[in-house]
């Protein structure tokens, strides 16, 4: 619908050839090097701060040098856990998380020997049982030693770590990242690029349109590309043409998940 009445070959703000953002590229280009030389790294922030573009570039590198198994899945038990480890390593899994165990540590030094360098990425890590994650620190503990760890997750998940009985995690963690809101300057660019990748003109949104939606997401880069996406299908619903103003952007902020809890409390 938004393609059709924008004149558009493509979805816009969509996440399709993955851009990272410089603060993004920067934690990517460090979890990259713990690919390398082994670790456990930590990556937390709050909702729609862009973790999960950092998670979706590190699925994307080149199958040849990497490979990246990805647990999506935390409230799983460890036995599905391991399942899914197995998908991931390519080999069958048993009767039992302990027989897969040993296969899939045979599995990791066999690929490593190849040349191939092992990622294991734990997505909502905050929400995994501290126990579970205890066991599979374990299990990896027994893979390849360039072999890197990577939690993602809220900041709960400090939180948990600090926790007397799970200081033995917390100590072996080599490195950790909080992903903060953006300054408006950065939602700006990131605006004005989505608008270039698609070939439509910075002015397609109002100089007040777009500084609404800035200031509405609140340097939350999720809220900031629902927030245009949401701009762009109003005008689609109000045949209110190819501009989108600030009036257009009003109306979706008029929907209640936009508002804040004072705003409702008439209802």
């Amino acid at each position: 619908m938004i393609r059709s009445y924008f004149g558009l070959s493509e979805n816009p703000f969509a996440l399709r050839d993955i851009q990272l953002l410089q603060h993004q590229q920067e934690i990517y280009d460090t979890l990259r090097v713990h690919c390398q030389q082994g670790g456990l790294c930590l990556v937390v922030g709050r909702p729609g701060t862009g973790k999960s573009v950092i998670k979706e570039s590190l699925k994307k590198l080149p199958e040849k040098e990497y490979l990246v198994a990805t647990v999506a899945r935390t409230l799983h038990t460890y036995t599905n856990t391991v399942k899914i480890l197995c998908e991931a390593f390519r080999i069958e899994f048993e009767s039992s998380a302990f027989k897969c165990e040993r296969k899939l540590i045979q599995q990791a030094f066999s690929l490593n020997r190849s040349g191939k360098m092992l990622v294991t990425v734990i997505d909502d890590a905050h929400l995994m049982a501290m126990e579970n994650l205890r066991r599979l620190r374990l299990l990896l503990e027994d893979f390849p030693k360039n072999h890197n760890l990577i939690l993602v997750g809220q900041p709960e998940l400090l939180a948990d770590l600090d926790l007397a009985v799970n200081l033995d995690l917390k100590s072996r963690v080599t490195y950790s990242v909080i992903t903060k809101r953006l300054h408006d300057d950065v939602m700006r660019a990131f605006i004005e690029r989505e608008l270039d990748s698609i070939g439509l003109a910075h002015s397609t949104f109002t100089s007040g349109a777009t500084e609404l939606i800035i200031r509405s997401a609140d340097g939350v880069l999720r809220k900031c590309r629902n927030l245009c996406l949401a701009s762009m299908l109003e005008a689609v619903r109000a045949t209110a043409g190819t501009t989108i103003d600030i009036d257009l952007v009003n109306r979706v902020l008029l929907q209640p998940h936009w508002q804040n809890e004072v705003d409702l409390t008439d209802f």
